[in-house]
Protein backbone atom coordinates (compact mmCIF):
# COMPACT_ATOMS: atom_id res chain seq x y z
CA UNK A 1 0.00 0.00 0.00
CA UNK A 2 1.42 3.34 -0.88
CA UNK A 3 1.61 6.27 1.59
CA UNK A 4 -1.66 8.24 -0.39
CA UNK A 5 -4.22 5.14 0.00
CA UNK A 6 -6.16 4.30 2.70
CA UNK A 7 -7.58 0.59 2.49
CA UNK A 8 -11.02 -0.28 3.79
CA UNK A 9 -13.56 -3.27 3.46
CA UNK A 10 -17.38 -2.63 2.35
CA UNK A 11 -18.15 -5.38 4.07
CA UNK A 12 -17.77 -3.60 7.51
CA UNK A 13 -19.53 -0.67 6.76
CA UNK A 14 -23.31 -0.67 8.22
CA UNK A 15 -23.88 2.69 8.28
CA UNK A 16 -27.30 4.43 9.72
CA UNK A 17 -28.90 7.44 8.53
CA UNK A 18 -31.24 9.35 10.44
CA UNK A 19 -35.21 9.60 8.74
CA UNK A 20 -34.10 13.69 7.71
CA UNK A 21 -30.68 12.86 6.34
CA UNK A 22 -32.57 10.85 3.40
CA UNK A 23 -34.48 13.61 2.26
CA UNK A 24 -31.37 15.80 2.51
CA UNK A 25 -29.94 13.47 0.49
CA UNK A 26 -31.57 13.28 -2.46
CA UNK A 27 -29.69 15.57 -4.57
CA UNK A 28 -27.71 14.63 -7.58
CA UNK A 29 -24.72 12.28 -6.90
CA UNK A 30 -21.14 14.37 -7.81
CA UNK A 31 -20.59 13.38 -10.97
CA UNK A 32 -23.66 15.56 -11.98
CA UNK A 33 -23.29 18.21 -9.17
CA UNK A 34 -22.00 21.00 -11.66
CA UNK A 35 -24.06 20.10 -15.27
CA UNK A 36 -26.00 22.51 -16.97
CA UNK A 37 -28.46 22.52 -19.99
CA UNK A 38 -25.42 23.81 -21.55
CA UNK A 39 -23.15 21.45 -20.86
CA UNK A 40 -25.46 18.83 -22.22
CA UNK A 41 -23.15 17.44 -25.41
CA UNK A 42 -26.11 17.26 -28.07
CA UNK A 43 -25.27 14.60 -31.29
CA UNK A 44 -26.38 16.37 -34.54
CA UNK A 45 -27.43 12.71 -35.70
CA UNK A 46 -30.18 12.52 -33.26
CA UNK A 47 -32.21 15.94 -33.02
CA UNK A 48 -34.21 14.17 -30.66
CA UNK A 49 -31.62 14.97 -27.86
CA UNK A 50 -31.69 18.19 -28.70
CA UNK A 51 -35.91 18.13 -28.53
CA UNK A 52 -35.45 16.66 -25.24
CA UNK A 53 -33.03 19.98 -24.26
CA UNK A 54 -35.31 22.28 -25.19
CA UNK A 55 -38.48 20.52 -23.24
CA UNK A 56 -36.88 20.73 -20.13
CA UNK A 57 -35.92 24.06 -20.54
CA UNK A 58 -39.25 25.09 -20.91
CA UNK A 59 -40.56 22.98 -18.18
CA UNK A 60 -38.56 24.12 -15.53
CA UNK A 61 -38.37 27.93 -16.92
CA UNK A 62 -42.33 27.47 -16.60
CA UNK A 63 -42.16 25.93 -13.05
CA UNK A 64 -39.96 28.75 -12.03
CA UNK A 65 -42.49 31.53 -13.54
CA UNK A 66 -45.05 32.81 -10.69
CA UNK A 67 -48.58 33.91 -10.95
CA UNK A 68 -50.53 34.58 -14.33
CA UNK A 69 -47.41 33.18 -16.35
CA UNK A 70 -47.03 30.32 -14.60
CA UNK A 71 -50.69 29.18 -15.30
CA UNK A 72 -50.69 30.27 -18.77
CA UNK A 73 -48.15 28.09 -19.27
CA UNK A 74 -49.62 25.02 -17.17
CA UNK A 75 -51.56 22.32 -18.97
CA UNK A 76 -53.98 22.86 -15.86
CA UNK A 77 -55.05 20.16 -13.19
CA UNK A 78 -56.52 17.54 -15.58
CA UNK A 79 -53.67 17.75 -18.07
CA UNK A 80 -49.73 16.04 -17.70
CA UNK A 81 -48.24 17.06 -14.44
CA UNK A 82 -44.77 15.99 -15.70
CA UNK A 83 -41.89 15.42 -18.10
CA UNK A 84 -41.38 11.75 -18.50
CA UNK A 85 -37.80 11.08 -20.63
CA UNK A 86 -37.65 7.93 -22.32
CA UNK A 87 -34.94 6.40 -24.02
CA UNK A 88 -31.72 3.58 -24.17
CA UNK A 89 -28.69 3.73 -22.02
CA UNK A 90 -26.62 6.16 -22.05
CA UNK A 91 -27.70 9.15 -24.27
CA UNK A 92 -27.33 11.27 -21.34
CA UNK A 93 -31.13 11.41 -20.03
CA UNK A 94 -29.25 11.68 -16.43
CA UNK A 95 -27.00 14.89 -17.65
CA UNK A 96 -30.42 16.25 -18.19
CA UNK A 97 -32.58 14.88 -15.26
CA UNK A 98 -30.24 16.42 -12.84
CA UNK A 99 -29.55 20.02 -15.25
CA UNK A 100 -33.37 20.31 -14.79
CA UNK A 101 -32.56 20.34 -11.14
CA UNK A 102 -29.89 22.55 -10.87
CA UNK A 103 -32.14 24.94 -12.75
CA UNK A 104 -35.42 24.81 -10.82
CA UNK A 105 -36.30 26.67 -8.13
CA UNK A 106 -35.97 24.93 -4.80
CA UNK A 107 -36.38 22.64 -2.61
CA UNK A 108 -36.67 19.48 -5.07
CA UNK A 109 -35.27 16.42 -4.60
CA UNK A 110 -33.32 14.18 -6.88
CA UNK A 111 -33.19 10.52 -7.17
CA UNK A 112 -33.54 7.38 -8.38
CA UNK A 113 -36.68 5.14 -8.43
CA UNK A 114 -35.33 2.71 -5.91
CA UNK A 115 -34.38 5.29 -3.54
CA UNK A 116 -37.84 7.03 -3.44
CA UNK A 117 -39.06 3.21 -3.10
CA UNK A 118 -36.46 2.39 -0.35
CA UNK A 119 -37.69 6.14 1.57
CA UNK A 120 -41.21 5.13 1.32
CA UNK A 121 -40.12 2.12 3.04
CA UNK A 122 -37.60 3.36 5.36
CA UNK A 123 -40.13 6.62 6.20
CA UNK A 124 -43.41 5.20 5.77
CA UNK A 125 -45.61 6.37 2.90
CA UNK A 126 -47.44 9.51 4.80
CA UNK A 127 -44.35 10.61 6.09
CA UNK A 128 -42.25 10.67 2.70
CA UNK A 129 -45.28 11.92 0.96
CA UNK A 130 -45.92 14.83 3.21
CA UNK A 131 -41.92 15.58 3.15
CA UNK A 132 -41.70 15.21 -1.01
CA UNK A 133 -45.02 17.31 -0.91
CA UNK A 134 -42.77 20.18 -0.02
CA UNK A 135 -40.77 20.20 -3.02
CA UNK A 136 -41.21 22.23 -6.02
CA UNK A 137 -39.91 19.49 -8.39
CA UNK A 138 -39.09 15.87 -7.81
CA UNK A 139 -36.84 14.10 -10.35
CA UNK A 140 -37.42 10.38 -10.66
CA UNK A 141 -34.22 8.62 -12.46
CA UNK A 142 -34.68 4.98 -13.85
CA UNK A 143 -38.63 4.80 -13.20
CA UNK A 144 -38.99 1.22 -13.30
CA UNK A 145 -41.70 -1.25 -12.01
CA UNK A 146 -40.14 -4.49 -10.26
CA UNK A 147 -42.88 -5.58 -8.59
CA UNK A 148 -46.63 -5.49 -8.17
CA UNK A 149 -46.42 -3.28 -4.79
CA UNK A 150 -44.23 -0.58 -6.06
CA UNK A 151 -46.83 -0.37 -8.80
CA UNK A 152 -49.66 0.50 -6.45
CA UNK A 153 -47.30 2.46 -4.41
CA UNK A 154 -45.75 4.83 -7.05
CA UNK A 155 -49.38 5.15 -8.93
CA UNK A 156 -50.73 6.41 -5.31
CA UNK A 157 -47.58 9.17 -4.18
CA UNK A 158 -46.99 10.48 -7.69
CA UNK A 159 -51.18 11.27 -7.99
CA UNK A 160 -50.77 12.63 -4.42
CA UNK A 161 -47.50 14.62 -5.33
CA UNK A 162 -49.20 16.45 -8.51
CA UNK A 163 -52.49 17.02 -6.46
CA UNK A 164 -50.60 18.88 -4.07
CA UNK A 165 -48.97 20.78 -6.99
CA UNK A 166 -45.58 19.15 -7.36
CA UNK A 167 -44.27 18.87 -10.37
CA UNK A 168 -42.27 15.13 -11.77
CA UNK A 169 -39.65 14.70 -14.76
CA UNK A 170 -39.17 11.49 -14.61
CA UNK A 171 -36.41 9.41 -16.97
CA UNK A 172 -36.86 5.47 -18.06
CA UNK A 173 -35.74 2.79 -20.39
CA UNK A 174 -39.10 1.85 -20.53
CA UNK A 175 -42.15 3.80 -21.95
CA UNK A 176 -44.74 4.25 -18.75
CA UNK A 177 -47.61 2.11 -20.16
CA UNK A 178 -45.18 -0.99 -20.74
CA UNK A 179 -43.94 -0.35 -17.09
CA UNK A 180 -44.05 -3.80 -15.69
CA UNK A 181 -44.06 -5.81 -18.53
CA UNK A 182 -42.62 -9.33 -18.11
CA UNK A 183 -41.99 -9.04 -14.37
CA UNK A 184 -44.89 -9.33 -12.87
CA UNK A 185 -49.06 -9.60 -14.25
CA UNK A 186 -48.79 -5.88 -15.43
CA UNK A 187 -52.38 -6.79 -17.03
CA UNK A 188 -53.73 -6.92 -13.60
CA UNK A 189 -52.42 -3.77 -12.51
CA UNK A 190 -53.50 -1.90 -16.25
CA UNK A 191 -55.36 1.08 -13.97
CA UNK A 192 -51.69 1.64 -11.90
CA UNK A 193 -49.95 1.97 -14.92
CA UNK A 194 -52.25 3.81 -16.91
CA UNK A 195 -52.93 6.33 -13.89
CA UNK A 196 -49.07 6.70 -13.85
CA UNK A 197 -48.69 7.52 -17.82
CA UNK A 198 -51.65 9.87 -17.73
CA UNK A 199 -49.42 12.18 -15.20
CA UNK A 200 -46.68 12.77 -18.04
CA UNK A 201 -45.75 14.21 -21.30
CA UNK A 202 -43.28 11.37 -22.99
CA UNK A 203 -40.29 12.43 -24.46
CA UNK A 204 -38.19 9.93 -26.22
CA UNK A 205 -34.37 10.71 -26.32
CA UNK A 206 -32.43 8.22 -29.18
CA UNK A 207 -28.39 7.67 -29.61
CA UNK A 208 -25.74 5.86 -28.93
CA UNK A 209 -24.78 4.78 -25.04
CA UNK A 210 -21.45 7.14 -24.74
CA UNK A 211 -20.21 5.18 -22.14
CA UNK A 212 -19.27 2.61 -25.04
CA UNK A 213 -18.62 4.60 -27.89
CA UNK A 214 -14.66 3.44 -27.37
CA UNK A 215 -15.56 0.06 -25.24
CA UNK A 216 -17.34 -2.52 -26.11
CA UNK A 217 -16.94 -4.82 -22.41
CA UNK A 218 -14.87 -4.02 -19.31
CA UNK A 219 -11.28 -4.18 -18.27
CA UNK A 220 -10.32 -7.74 -18.26
CA UNK A 221 -10.16 -9.30 -14.33
CA UNK A 222 -6.45 -9.72 -13.34
CA UNK A 223 -4.33 -12.67 -11.62
CA UNK A 224 -4.27 -12.19 -8.03
CA UNK A 225 -0.99 -11.35 -8.07
CA UNK A 226 -1.58 -9.13 -10.87
CA UNK A 227 -4.59 -7.63 -8.92
CA UNK A 228 -2.04 -6.82 -5.39
CA UNK A 229 0.04 -5.16 -7.38
CA UNK A 230 -2.71 -3.05 -9.37
CA UNK A 231 -4.19 -2.55 -5.80
CA UNK A 232 -0.77 -1.25 -4.13
CA UNK A 233 -0.67 1.38 -7.19
CA UNK A 234 -3.95 2.84 -5.94
CA UNK A 235 -4.25 6.46 -4.64
CA UNK A 236 -6.91 7.59 -1.95
CA UNK A 237 -9.55 5.72 -0.18
CA UNK A 238 -9.46 2.08 -1.62
CA UNK A 239 -12.19 -0.70 -0.71
CA UNK A 240 -10.99 -4.30 -0.80
CA UNK A 241 -13.21 -6.84 -0.28
CA UNK A 242 -13.78 -10.63 -1.25
CA UNK A 243 -16.65 -10.20 -3.76
CA UNK A 244 -19.37 -13.33 -1.96
CA UNK A 245 -18.51 -11.61 1.08
CA UNK A 246 -19.28 -8.44 -0.22
CA UNK A 247 -22.76 -9.29 -1.87
CA UNK A 248 -23.88 -11.08 1.60
CA UNK A 249 -23.16 -8.22 3.52
CA UNK A 250 -25.59 -6.58 1.37
CA UNK A 251 -28.54 -7.92 2.60
CA UNK A 252 -27.66 -6.58 6.17
CA UNK A 253 -28.20 -3.03 5.25
CA UNK A 254 -31.11 -1.61 3.49
CA UNK A 255 -30.58 -0.20 -0.10
CA UNK A 256 -31.12 3.19 1.04
CA UNK A 257 -28.47 3.36 3.06
CA UNK A 258 -25.91 1.84 0.23
CA UNK A 259 -24.97 6.08 -0.69
CA UNK A 260 -23.22 6.14 2.70
CA UNK A 261 -21.69 3.30 2.63
CA UNK A 262 -19.73 4.25 -0.48
CA UNK A 263 -19.24 7.95 0.52
CA UNK A 264 -15.75 8.68 0.18
CA UNK A 265 -14.44 5.87 -1.25
CA UNK A 266 -12.28 6.09 -4.62
CA UNK A 267 -11.57 2.83 -5.85
CA UNK A 268 -12.73 -0.51 -5.16
CA UNK A 269 -11.30 -3.63 -5.58
CA UNK A 270 -13.03 -7.07 -5.88
CA UNK A 271 -11.81 -10.18 -5.45
CA UNK A 272 -12.77 -13.30 -6.29
CA UNK A 273 -15.51 -11.97 -8.52
CA UNK A 274 -18.32 -14.99 -9.32
CA UNK A 275 -21.75 -15.07 -11.38
CA UNK A 276 -24.83 -14.28 -9.69
CA UNK A 277 -27.11 -17.14 -8.99
CA UNK A 278 -29.90 -15.36 -7.08
CA UNK A 279 -31.99 -12.98 -8.40
CA UNK A 280 -32.57 -11.27 -5.12
CA UNK A 281 -28.97 -10.79 -4.44
CA UNK A 282 -28.38 -9.53 -8.17
CA UNK A 283 -31.00 -7.09 -7.79
CA UNK A 284 -28.71 -5.84 -4.51
CA UNK A 285 -25.95 -5.92 -6.56
CA UNK A 286 -27.28 -3.81 -9.07
CA UNK A 287 -28.32 -0.58 -6.33
CA UNK A 288 -25.15 -0.92 -5.13
CA UNK A 289 -23.26 -0.53 -8.64
CA UNK A 290 -25.94 2.33 -9.12
CA UNK A 291 -24.13 4.32 -6.02
CA UNK A 292 -20.81 3.45 -6.93
CA UNK A 293 -21.40 5.04 -10.37
CA UNK A 294 -22.88 8.32 -8.93
CA UNK A 295 -19.33 8.31 -7.52
CA UNK A 296 -17.73 7.80 -10.52
CA UNK A 297 -15.53 4.38 -8.23
CA UNK A 298 -12.93 3.25 -10.62
CA UNK A 299 -13.49 -0.65 -10.21
CA UNK A 300 -10.22 -3.41 -10.48
CA UNK A 301 -11.12 -7.19 -9.89
CA UNK A 302 -10.11 -10.88 -9.96
CA UNK A 303 -12.42 -13.89 -10.97
CA UNK A 304 -14.85 -14.29 -13.84
CA UNK A 305 -15.14 -10.82 -15.92
CA UNK A 306 -17.71 -7.93 -14.41
CA UNK A 307 -19.60 -8.33 -17.48
CA UNK A 308 -20.17 -12.46 -16.68
CA UNK A 309 -21.73 -11.44 -13.40
CA UNK A 310 -25.51 -12.14 -14.24
CA UNK A 311 -26.37 -15.53 -15.52
CA UNK A 312 -27.78 -15.92 -18.71
CA UNK A 313 -31.39 -16.61 -17.84
CA UNK A 314 -31.10 -13.45 -15.76
CA UNK A 315 -30.28 -11.17 -18.94
CA UNK A 316 -32.92 -12.69 -20.45
CA UNK A 317 -35.56 -12.28 -18.18
CA UNK A 318 -37.73 -9.60 -16.83
CA UNK A 319 -34.97 -7.48 -15.53
CA UNK A 320 -33.08 -7.15 -18.60
CA UNK A 321 -33.05 -3.97 -18.73
CA UNK A 322 -31.62 -3.00 -15.58
CA UNK A 323 -29.21 -5.62 -15.90
CA UNK A 324 -27.73 -3.81 -19.22
CA UNK A 325 -27.91 -0.56 -17.63
CA UNK A 326 -25.61 -2.18 -14.65
CA UNK A 327 -22.95 -4.20 -17.33
CA UNK A 328 -22.74 -0.58 -19.01
CA UNK A 329 -22.06 1.17 -15.93
CA UNK A 330 -19.38 -1.62 -15.02
CA UNK A 331 -17.97 -0.94 -18.34
CA UNK A 332 -17.11 2.44 -17.91
CA UNK A 333 -16.23 2.40 -14.15
CA UNK A 334 -13.54 -0.52 -14.69
CA UNK A 335 -11.98 1.29 -18.01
Amino acid sequence: MNAEQTLVALSDRSPQVAPEELIAGLVPPPQFEDVSFDSYRTDPAEPSQAEARAKLEQFTAQSNSPGFFGKLFSKGKSGPKGVYLDGGYGVGKTHLLASAWHANEKPATFGTFVEYTNLVGALGFARARDDLSKMKLVCVDEFELDDPGDTVLMSRLMRELTDAGVKIIATSNTLPGSLGEGRFAAQDFLREIQALADQFEVYRIDGQDYRHRALSSPADPLPADELDAATAELSGVVARDDFSELVSHLSSVHPSRYGRMVDGIDNAVWENVETIENESVALRFVALVDRLYDRNVHIINSGVPLDKVFTEESLAGGYKKKYMRCLSRLTALSS
